[in-house]
């Protein structure tokens, strides 16, 4: 947050952000929400604290082609996931594991109701902050970067959609599921999401031997559509869609 009056802001801060995401990741029920991205954990967020670099144990980012953002929206829609769930000494974040592209991708699909507010917030953040900081907000240091997100959350950037809370709700809900979902969908690449949760991963049996090592047990980073089973599923879903007649 910014620094200005820091007793002040820390102060507010405290009263609408969670204090931090690292706690709020020990809660097992966030585990459920890494497996199936539901959106299931609607309380993860960054602890207010000094900007942190992108994690340097992570493979880079592979950027794809955008499905439905522009090349100003991405980087803007970066910087707030990264200020949400940034990496720090103790993992990657919604950067490494590029959440932005699964919130791209769920645009083009599930979430496509969500497409205007996307374009009409950013837009609106950007405009903002070009007019009180002389920048977009993704050239901004992370500390005004997290100031303004405090003004969106708290209906105090104006134009956002459907309010500055709404949006700021709906972009942190989408962020955590672009960070803990199964791979499939476009976020969590390398299952550096499940790494940071230590879940690890689906498996369709387990033994005794399993069970008992609960969170030690070795990740097998495999995404569910790895699976014979949900590979198969998936096929017959989308032959039923294109209602073909195919032999699965």
């Amino acid at each position: 947050m910014a620094r200005k009056n820091p007793n002040k802001n820390k102060k507010n801060a405290d009263k609408l952000l969670d204090p931090s995401r690292r706690n709020l990741l020990k809660n097992a029920g966030i585990v459920g929400a890494a497996a199936m991205g539901s959106g299931a954990a609607k309380n993860v967020i960054a602890q207010d604290g000094a900007p942190t670099p992108k994690n340097s144990n992570v493979s880079p980012v592979t950027r794809e082609a955008l499905e439905v953002l522009t090349a100003e929206e991405a980087e803007t829609l970066e910087a707030i996931c990264d200020c949400l769930i940034p990496s720090d000494a103790n993992g990657p974040g919604a950067y490494e594991a590029r959440a932005v592209h699964y919130i791209d991708r769920s645009l083009a699909s599930h979430n496509k109701g969500a497409r205007e507010s996307y374009m009409v917030s950013l837009d609106a953040i950007n405009n903002y902050s070009k007019k009180t900081r002389g920048q977009p907000f993704f050239r901004l240091i992370k500390d005004v970067q997290n100031s303004i997100l405090l003004g969106v959350q708290t209906d105090k950037v104006p134009g956002c959609a459907p309010t500055g809370n709404g949006f700021f709700s709906m972009v942190r809900n989408h962020t955590i599921d672009g960070t803990f979902c199964d791979p499939y969908y476009g976020g969590n690449q390398n299952f550096v999401g499940w790494d940071l949760i230590r879940y690890p991963g689906i498996r369709l049996s387990a033994s005794e031997t399993d069970v008992a090592k609960g969170s030690a047990l070795d990740a097998n980073h495999q995404s569910a559509y790895d699976h014979d089973t949900y590979t198969k599923m998936a096929a017959n879903m989308a032959l039923g869609q294109r209602g073909g007649s195919d032999n699965a």
